[in-house]
């Protein structure tokens, strides 16, 4: 496994069931509302800060989602993806990346094909069950409760970049 997570160049996420805990809220106005675990945010930057870009592809569209990636710094955000390979391929080839370079994490049968051609296929404890046999890591977090984190610091540990970016908290 560790083979596989030192040569990922890039993260990629689905939002709904992975950055959240898959539940959609609506208000008494219509606006809708999402919770972001902090601890997934923190390990996006120390990603990113690793040198290791991230992105998201999501198959609905919504501010909340958009106003957090740039919150985070992700700049590689689609939304409306109702087929995810199309912007998965777009982002390989804008990226120069292979297959091989590239996590992903997802929950549900819809990111199968991604899951299929990715180096480090990733899905959340509370997946669709019929995910969870056809992937490479299943985390033991859930989805919007520190999974994304979990995979952060598998890659950071793996690519042997945990301590030089942690060393500062540890440190009185």
């Amino acid at each position: 496994m560790n083979e596989k997570l030192a040569k990922i160049k890039l993260l990629l996420l689905d939002v709904d069931g992975v950055l959240t805990d898959g539940r959609i809220i609506y208000d008494n106005q219509g606006n809708e509302l999402k919770a972001f675990d902090v601890k997934d945010g923190h390990g996006l930057k120390l990603l990113q800060r690793a040198g290791i870009k991230v992105g998201i592809i999501t198959g609905r569209k919504s501010d909340v989602v958009a106003r957090r990636a740039a919150e985070l710094g992700i700049e590689i955000l689609y939304q409306q993806a109702l087929s995810k390979l199309d912007p998965y391929r777009e982002i390989l080839a804008d990226q120069g990346l292979s297959d091989e370079q590239v996590a992903y994490v997802g929950d549900d049968i819809v990111d199968l094909p991604i899951l299929r051609r990715v180096g480090f296929s990733v899905t959340v404890a509370d997946a669709v069950p019929d995910l969870l046999p056809l992937v490479d890591y299943v985390t033991v977090r859930s989805g919007g409760r520190g999974a994304v984190r979990e995979v952060c610091d598998l890659l950071l540990q793996a690519g042997g970049q945990w301590s030089k970016l942690t060393d500062r908290y540890f440190k009185d």
